[in-house]
């Protein structure tokens, strides 16, 4: 009959079932008694974890009901145990819980009493007194409590009664005689003993008993005592003497002689552990002494005389077996989860660990233990049960593996203990943004580069592994650039590579700047930028070019000089203009003359035509000049043109192609007259602030003043002057001639961040370049040309 019921021991659940219950039978309402919610139990993973290899309970999980999922036998699972429990965990995720449950096997009478022997043979001499005791083959039962042997029943006779003894759980039988045998009368008695449990309905077990009446041996031999009690230690060396027991027998003759033996029936496991001297009664050590197999032992002895008619005497010898600590730890693992998420929360539980000692006693008390470490701590659930649990941060790209060292120790007086290892794999989780090595990248690229060249690869590191560190590019926005960046450049969302879409024109776009994303493939993605600085470098692309009135294709260029012209006398000033920027943009100034001509020179860097002496009557009339402006580029672009000077003798001939506007005493304007005094201006500052700037200098202290060497002006063959200290140096420029005079500049070292070229031409036109910087110390030249 099935007896289920629950209750709360200490938070854990108790319930109650009997053996042989069929498979699917109700055990309790789990998720109730739990405080689950029903509906929640499969898509939180509700399931019962076996403690064993079999699985004897389940749950369902549509109801929440507990239910037999195996047969149980009792006697099978707890063998005469007065107890059988069995332990039940269950878990749930979502969080992750454990439960830890209890069901009572209950006992039912499913077993009936046995005797390990059919017939029991009794000697007995017609001589025996009645009074006599006769011990008898006890019955066994495999059930436990009630339902075990309870009492004996001797069927009806005229000489024999049974006399039950009850001691603890131990009932015993033994047989009386009540009358004299009479051998004659009758020589052999057939009886049946039967014994029976304690169940509803009771089942019982027989046994025949015959017994041989002897002819008389008056006395039988008699144990010092009935029942002999004794300790002896497991482990005990074969050999060893356990007790010795002591009849006697007041006969004289063989009729005294005792011989002792070991009940043959109904002990032989007792056989195979124990042997008893027949001489001395010593019982010695046979076989091994093994607490946690036999924690006791009753041994059953018998004193035999030596008559022609022998009679016999039985005694009992408890033997109690005291633990040793022989025994070490076993640890069982199990796990609940493959591997753990780096971002598990403190208290994730991830396996279950029992501890069993076999040991009784403080020998069987266990304590485990974490050896190393780890972010992980033991859990104490129900006595010897733990849980593994996480206690601290875990990052799996610094550890991705751990291997726990569990240690269980006993609390024996020399210790024992085991170790276990758990590996427990750390899984990745995205939690690493990629990771640019620097935050700006400056990338400088050659104009007139080919289209599809890789100016850059960018690269991106992401700790985190598989598709958390799954990288890929891309780029965000443009600035610094008018042109759209997708007409610019292109980047490899796989490899980084960002390729030009175009081929690069300095004079047309400087710099641009782009931001490169790199995303990971995680859920939800991490990211980061870095910004990428452009730079086109100028490449020498571009000739210098010939500015006006020279600059006319197919027309003669002619000047005009009297015959009368002092050496210096200005003849033309060629000016000319290049696209390109810094040394590229650079230009110097030539004259190809022909063989034996050495009458014109000209300003290497201002383009101004002199002559170079007077004029002599060997000389030609007209002197064609052909005058190279070349760059500074690698390798060096030029340009030429072509002046014809023709030399008359009156004064009033002498036009140029600047003289083609009027006279300064005819056009004198107010407008030159503002463009005079500006000039006259700029140069009073310009020598008022050089004046300014010198005396500051002089006043300085001794100390500070050493720091600068003394000015030093400088005239050169072309007319110009320069003046330079040993920090600064300025190139100042002048022509004889007040209408082609320019003032040229040339200010200190160039500087680390970009400077500029700027020119004011004849033609009022304004060019302004701005240059790279260079790791060369490049002196930046500002002229100002002043106008007729």
């Amino acid at each position: 009959m099935l007896d289920c019921y629950w209750e709360s021991v200490s938070g854990q659940l108790s319930y109650s079932v009997s053996e042989e219950v069929n498979p699917g039978t109700s055990v309790g309402n789990i998720a109730k008694d739990l405080n689950l919610n029903v509906a929640d139990l499969e898509s939180r993973m509700f399931q019962i974890v076996a403690g064993s290899k079999r699985k004897y309970f389940d749950v369902n999980l549509k109801t929440g009901v507990l239910f037999v999922n195996e047969r149980m036998d009792r006697e099978e699972l707890c063998a005469k145990a007065k107890t059988c429990t069995v332990n039940v965990e269950a878990v749930i995720n979502d969080p992750l819980k454990l439960y830890r449950l209890e069901v009572n096997v209950l006992d039912i009478n499913d077993n009936a009493p046995f005797f390990s022997e059919n017939v029991q043979n009794l000697d007995i001499a017609e001589s025996t007194l009645p009074g006599v005791k006769f011990g008898l083959i006890e019955a066994s039962d495999l059930d436990v409590g009630k339902n075990s042997v309870n009492t004996y029943k001797l069927s009806p006779n005229d000489y024999f009664s049974v006399e039950i003894h009850k001691g603890g759980e131990s009932v015993s039988a033994e047989l009386v005689l009540q009358k004299s045998l009479d051998r004659e009368k009758q020589a052999i008695i057939k009886l049946t003993l039967t014994a029976v449990d304690g169940g509803n309905p009771p089942k019982s077990g027989t046994s025949q008993i015959i017994i041989h009446a002897l002819d008389n041996n008056d006395n039988h031999p008699v144990f010092d005592s009935s029942l002999y009690k004794t300790q002896i230690v497991e482990n005990l060396a074969t050999g060893s003497t356990v007790i010795i027991v002591n009849a006697t027998d007041v006969d004289e003759g063989v009729n005294s002689e005792i011989e002792y033996s070991l009940r043959s029936k109904g002990q032989n496991h007792i056989l195979d552990i124990f042997q008893i001297d027949p001489k001395t009664g010593a019982i010695l050590v046979k076989g091994k002494i093994d607490y946690e197999e036999n924690s006791a032992f009753e041994i059953h002895v018998q004193a035999n005389d030596k008559g022609h008619t022998p009679m016999s005497a039985h005694c009992k010898v408890l033997v109690e077996v005291v633990d040793l600590n022989d025994n070490v730890p076993e640890i069982t693992v199990t796990s609940l989860l493959n591997t753990v998420k780096e971002d598990a929360k403190l208290g994730t539980a991830i396996a279950l660990v029992s501890v069993l000692d076999k040991d009784g006693g403080k020998n069987g008390v266990v304590k485990a233990v974490i050896a190393n470490e780890p972010p992980f701590k033991l859990e104490l659930n129900y006595k010897n049960y733990y849980s593994l649990v996480v206690n601290g941060p875990l990052d799996r790209e610094s550890i991705a593996q751990y291997n726990i060292t569990i240690v269980a120790t006993d609390e024996g007086d020399s210790p024992l203990s085991s170790t276990s290892v758990v590996s427990v794999h750390i899984s990745d989780v995205n939690d690493n943004a990629p990771r640019f090595t620097e935050p700006v990248i400056n990338v400088y690229v050659k104009e007139n580069s080919p289209v599809g060249a890789i100016i850059k690869t960018v690269s991106a590191i992401d700790a985190d592994v598989d598709q958390n560190g799954h990288v890929s590019y891309s780029y965000l926005t443009s600035s610094s650039s008018s042109l759209p960046l997708s007409t610019l450049v292109n980047i490899n969302s796989e490899t980084g590579d960002i390729v030009s879409l175009q081929t690069f024109n300095y004079e047309e776009l400087k710099t641009f700047t782009l931001k490169v994303l790199a995303t990971d493939s995680g859920v939800p993605p991490l990211s980061s930028n870095v910004t990428v600085n452009v730079f086109i470098l100028d490449e020498n692309d571009n000739s210098p070019g010939i500015l006006a009135p020279y600059s006319e294709h197919g027309s003669v260029n002619s000047e005009n000089i009297p015959y009368s012209a002092e050496a210096g006398y200005f003849v033309a000033k060629i000016r000319a203009v290049d696209a390109d920027s810094g040394y590229n943009a650079l230009l110097s100034y030539h004259i190809s003359e022909p063989k034996g001509t050495n009458l014109f020179r000209i300003g290497t860097s201002t383009g101004e035509i002199r002559t170079k002496r007077r004029m002599s009557d060997n000389d030609l009339k007209t002197h064609p000049l052909v005058v190279l402006v070349s760059d500074n580029g690698e390798p060096s672009l030029s340009a030429t043109v072509s002046i014809d000077v023709v030399v008359v003798e009156n004064t009033g001939d002498v036009q140029t192609q600047f003289r083609h506007v009027p006279t300064k005493e005819e056009s004198f304007s107010d407008l030159n007259l503002y463009l005079l005094i500006a000039i006259v201006s700029v140069s009073v500052i310009f020598l008022l602030s050089l004046i300014s700037l010198i005396a500051v200098k002089c006043h300085r202290t001794d100390g500070s003043f050493s720091r600068y060497s003394a000015p030093m002006i400088t005239t050169h063959p072309d007319g110009s002057w320069s003046y330079s200290k040993s920090t600064q140096q300025y190139d100042v420029c002048f022509s004889s001639d007040t209408m082609k005079s320019d003032v040229m500049v040339f200010p200190a070292p160039f500087p680390q961040v970009d400077a500029e070229l700027i020119s004011i031409n004849g033609g009022d036109t304004f060019n302004r370049t701005q240059t790279l910087p260079n790791k060369e110390k490049v002196r930046t030249r500002y002229v100002f040309f002043p106008f007729a």
